[in-house]
């Protein structure tokens, strides 16, 4: 073995020493990932991010996938002869649209399932409408009716923790249903939170399509690496945070209030950007913290 070959040898392993303590930090925690967005529409990507998820299923995390499929829902819509249309950045949802989102994100989820297995790792594909897990009521946007999209109103986490409990990797799509037995599409941001507040998870992840949350979004040196649920709100209430990324802080700063530890926001379309966020000293994206977690590094 020559020099440059040992030199590159003793860089692995310096990379799984400084892994360590996070790997003994968040043996037998649970983790929820929120997947969608371009990370998705990219099969390269998307094997990388089931490898990723999978890794850390096999170094002692307890993870659990809430997945999205909006593109490929609209590509459908639009082969079936429809318009996609939009409100306030929600999908208008008549009874044709649901059925076909239905049949979409399960279509997904199996895909999803499949992936994971084929690494070696058990996984169960589900529904919010399976085992009661998500129930819902119509959610309105500004007060107006769009359809069967839904609301979390309660979430029934003994199903996910057997799951986990038996070893297998719970893969959920965001379909739930209301009261009355009829089905709803769901935000999958909205479902991710509301799943990660009732398992109790130790960190809840948005695999996003930007790199994390800016102060100035055309600036990229006013990037926050870290920053409080407290500094979030203040955030929020400034008025600098707008778009797509405003409900998406709005779940995370939910999220960090209602016991989960911690929330991250990282580009989806980085390879590898979980584990580089968990399992490096510095991460990649946007940590949002629980007040009492405030250091140094807490700044915005």
């Amino acid at each position: 073995m020559n020099d440059l070959e040992m030199t590159q040898i003793q860089k692995k392993a310096e990379v799984l020493i400084e892994a360590l303590p996070y790997i003994q930090q968040f043996n037998r925690k649970i983790i929820v990932v929120k997947y969608g967005g371009s990370a998705m529409s990219d099969e390269e990507l998307q094997k990388n991010v089931i490898k990723d998820v999978t890794l850390l299923k096999l170094v002692g995390f307890k993870p659990i996938i809430v997945h999205g499929g909006g593109k490929e829902i609209s590509n459908w819509i639009k082969k079936i002869g429809k318009e996609s249309q939009f409100i306030n950045g929600l999908r208008v949802t008549d009874a044709e649209t649901m059925e076909v989102a239905e049949m979409v994100l399960s279509k997904v989820n199996k895909r999803l399932v499949t992936m994971v297995e084929e690494l070696g790792v058990r996984a169960i594909g589900i529904s919010g409408k399976d085992g009661g897990l998500l129930t819902v009521e119509k959610k309105l946007s500004n007060g107006q009716d769009i359809g069967f999209v839904g609301e979390v109103t309660k979430v029934d986490p003994k199903i996910l923790l057997d799951m986990i409990e038996n070893d297998y990797l719970p893969i959920v799509a965001p379909i739930g249903l209301d009261e009355d037995c009829n089905s709803y599409n769901i935000n999958a941001d909205d479902a991710a939170c509301a799943v990660a507040k009732a398992v109790a998870a130790h960190k809840l992840v948005f695999l996003t399509d930007i790199e994390g949350l800016y102060r100035d979004i055309n600036d990229k040196t006013s990037f926050i690496s870290r920053l409080t649920a407290s500094q979030a709100d203040e955030l929020i209430g400034s008025g600098i945070i707008g778009g797509g990324m405003l409900p998406k802080l709005n779940n995370c700063t939910d999220a960090v209030k209602n016991g989960v530890n911690n929330v991250h926001i990282l580009d989806g379309r980085v390879l590898h950007c979980l584990l580089l966020e968990i399992f490096t000293d510095k991460g990649v994206g946007t940590a949002i913290v629980q007040d009492s977690q405030m250091d140094e590094r807490c700044h915005i």
